[in-house]
């Protein structure tokens, strides 16, 4: 600890993030990426790039990339925010919506970000609890609140909750509702077609997982034009210019291959649910899925155990120490051949005493 921190940073307690270990070569099934590459058009699209642009300032608007979007969910531009990645899209949306005189709610088995903004900037928060099977009861946020923040799919569960609870949620609240979509291409229905009806809902999405872009840090909200006008305070307030040029261009020629993007999504399901199957056979209990990731826990054996394991054998999972979930593993899923060398290796593991 340093004397030259404040008393906020002292008190901070940042999020961490999923090991990115440099030691060896590892099936890398622990942050949720996308074993594919991004679409072809995209790397056409950096190939030939005008370098030359890169010594001028992006449009501080991102208006090609907003418009595209737009035209993609049916909405009008002025209902589009971009950032670099939804990470700064929920920091802004935290800073703008969520200071008030009564808590943030959020489950108390979410994105382990919303605590840490919650410290960050000094937002009164409140968890809710959610089942025993780790779904979501939506009448549990019939509180008084300054807000609400659920991930649906929910992370890192990888349930997902239907939209007529997040409509009812809407309904019954005057505060400000994020539902945070960051998984949401993989087997559920967007809220998206929800914000033309309701002005208090921001949809937040990102083109880390389903597109493959997670390396240029790319995510959007779609809401109300007041809530987007209210990100664009605080974006401008913080960094103008926080999407690169490059990105940006990048990321109209992905929305462009819809193609490419649905047969990702489809064979990354299609592997999810054949790993599910394999799972469940060799003795695991495996959370129902609609992400690209699963949430499993062995009959017999530890998670911690399994993890270990796991990765002396070169395969990484994501283990967390925490309270009611201490026993399961995230698992990314990866290429078929990687969910393969997975099941192999926890084959072998498991048959030893």
């Amino acid at each position: 600890m340093s004397q030259y921190w404040t008393d906020l940073v002292h008190k901070l307690d940042p999020y961490i993030p999923g090991e990115q270990p440099q030691d060896q070569q590892y099936v890398k099934l622990n942050t949720n990426e996308n074993p594919y590459p991004p679409s072809p058009k995209v790397t056409a699209t950096i190939d030939n790039y005008n370098k030359d642009h890169l010594k001028l300032y992006p449009d501080p608007e991102s208006t090609q990339l907003r418009q595209a979007l737009a035209q993609r969910f049916g909405v009008q531009q002025d209902n589009v925010f971009v950032g670099n990645g939804s990470d700064e899209v929920l920091a802004h949306s935290f800073q703008a919506f969520f200071k008030q005189s009564k808590p943030l709610v959020f489950p108390d088995l979410s994105y382990s970000f919303y605590p840490v903004y919650c410290g960050l900037y000094e937002i009164e928060s409140k968890t809710i609890p959610i089942n025993e099977d780790f779904s979501i009861n939506i009448n549990d946020f019939d509180i008084d609140n300054g807000g609400i923040i659920i991930p649906n799919p929910n992370a890192p569960t990888s349930m997902l909750m239907p939209l007529a609870d997040i409509e009812q949620l809407c309904k019954n609240n005057s505060s400000v509702v994020i539902i945070d979509e960051a998984y949401i291409d993989f087997g559920g229905e967007s809220a998206i077609p929800l914000t033309r009806k309701y002005d208090n809902l921001l949809v937040i999405q990102t083109f880390s997982k389903s597109r493959s872009l997670a390396g240029l840090r790319l995510g959007y909200a779609i809401g109300h034009k007041d809530l987007i006008e209210g990100l664009n305070r605080v974006k401008d307030s913080f960094n103008s210019y926080p999407i690169d040029s490059l990105a940006q261009t990048a990321a109209v020629s992905s929305i462009e291959d819809d193609s490419y993007f649905q047969q990702t999504c489809q064979k990354i399901v299609q592997t999810r649910e054949q790993a599910s199957e394999q799972l469940t056979r060799l003795g695991f209990k495996v959370l129902p899925s609609a992400a690209n990731f699963i949430f499993a826990c062995h009959e017999s054996r530890s998670a911690q155990e399994l993890y270990s394991e796991l990765k002396k054998a070169g395969v990484l999972v994501r283990y967390f120490n925490k309270p009611r979930i201490d026993n399961y593993l995230r698992i990314t899923i990866g290429t078929e051949q990687e969910m393969q060398k997975l099941i192999a290796t926890l084959s072998k593991i498991l048959q030893q005493n």
